[in-house]
């Protein structure tokens, strides 16, 4: 379920009949009828996500709501501010890319930024999502911060910033 949620709330609100708002906010209501779950389901989707990949606050109208943290490849505002990041970050990927990100860099493909973890053994974890061999890339973020490249720190501690240059990243 939670991959179905994500689905509805980061890439296809529309294919579950979800309209988000410019913040990527949907109401809780909207999305049991789009997803045809219980309050209860969601609740326990929400809660059992190690990455707090979703958040759900009560809403100006007094009616819960719920949004992604993070991943957007459709139009959201997550009113993200610049932060300053700690000296290194890290990247876990599959090694058949590796040549590729060597020459390119991390590039945000499809989401809205690439998306970075505090730590090795959470960037391992990222990485082995995508099947076969692993590789944890070192990214020198306090060298990208001070050429100028912005970072951002979302609601779930994932670090977020447009590219990765390939001259800012390390194997570890």
């Amino acid at each position: 379920m939670s991959k179905r949620l994500s689905l509805a709330l980061r890439h296809r609100p529309d294919a579950f009949g979800l309209r988000l708002d410019r913040a990527g906010w949907v109401p809780v209501a909207d999305v049991l009828a789009g997803l045809g779950i219980s309050r209860a389901h969601l609740d326990a989707v929400v809660a059992g996500n190690d990455k707090q990949r979703f958040a759900v606050e009560t809403g100006p109208d007094g009616a819960d709501r719920i949004r992604a943290s993070q991943g957007h490849s459709v139009p959201v505002d997550l009113g993200l501010t610049p932060a300053a990041p700690p000296p290194r970050l890290f990247h876990g990927t599959g090694e058949a890319v590796l040549d590729a990100i060597r020459a390119q860099g991390l590039r945000r493909g499809g989401r809205h930024h690439v998306h970075l973890s505090p730590d090795v053994a959470t960037a391992r974890r990222v990485g082995a999502r995508r099947g076969g061999a692993v590789v944890v890339l070192t990214v020198d973020a306090a060298a990208m911060a001070e050429a100028g490249y912005l970072f951002y720190r979302s609601a779930n501690g994932v670090w977020l910033t447009d590219t990765v240059p390939p001259a800012y990243l390390g194997t570890t």
